[in-house]
């Protein structure tokens, strides 16, 4: 699947969340998801305990978070050698 269909896949609504960006149809944030990831958990895993979610949906967080990376400055410390 390409990425325009996988970011189909998240929405935004004012009226749903917060407007934090979700998974379409269902009230999971895209940020929930890649915390879960972050974490260490497997694609596998997340499906387990939200069993209505894809796998397609998990990729679609991924897809998200990669977008909004290009848009967003993040302070990272400098690494210093030892």
């Amino acid at each position: 699947m390409d990425r325009e269909k996988l970011l189909e896949r998240i929405s935004i609504d004012p009226q749903i969340c917060f407007g934090r960006p979700c998974i379409r149809g269902h009230r999971i944030w895209v940020s929930l998801v890649l915390d879960l990831l972050s974490t260490g958990l497997s694609v596998e895993e997340i499906l387990e305990e939200y069993p209505h979610l894809s796998r397609e949906d998990v990729l679609a967080c991924v897809a998200y978070g990669a977008e909004m990376s290009r848009e967003r400055f993040v302070d990272v410390p400098l690494e210093r050698p030892a």
